[in-house]
């Protein structure tokens, strides 16, 4: 996978990335909650949906996949399939795996974890759509037309 040079910025994203990745993991528990089982069941519903979604959008990449925001040289735009649903549908699937199964296993450090994982996307996504739009021209036009995250 050649990638256009990822810069430094590109590393401190994927390196807080790992980090909260590998923190989601501990079986920390800070606080014990119960929710109602429909409540535990749907976050469950959404991590399965998220992991479907993310297995869809990576097909849809096959090898054209890298962890740095900057794209890969030889990469495409994808607007159709998971990315006619999210412009970063990778991102979103991670996302709802990780919010869903915190609600699952009734945890407030998963969701914390969870939480500061939007917060990373959030940002990291802004600076890969930055580098998108030098690559891709057109995708000014599909960035008006489909939303960030589901």
């Amino acid at each position: 996978m050649k990638t256009e040079n990822p810069s430094k910025k590109d590393y401190v994203f994927v390196g807080i990335q790992l980090l909260l990745f590998v923190s989601y993991v501990f079986p920390i528990k800070i606080r014990v909650v119960n929710l109602v089982g429909w409540l535990r069941y749907s976050g469950l519903v959404i991590a399965i949906l998220g992991l479907i979604l993310g297995g869809i959008a990576l097909f849809q990449i096959n090898t054209k996949i890298s962890p740095f925001p900057t794209p890969i040289a030889s990469s495409k735009l994808h607007t159709d399939g998971a990315f006619a649903l999210a412009r970063h549908p990778i991102y979103t699937s991670i996302l709802a795996i990780t919010l869903g199964y915190a609600l699952y296993d009734a945890s407030i450090y998963k969701l914390v974890i969870g939480i500061l994982l939007v917060l990373l996307f959030y940002f990291k996504s802004i600076y890969e759509e930055q580098l998108l739009l030098e690559k891709f021209p057109e995708y000014s036009i599909y960035k008006l037309k489909t939303r960030r995250f589901i």
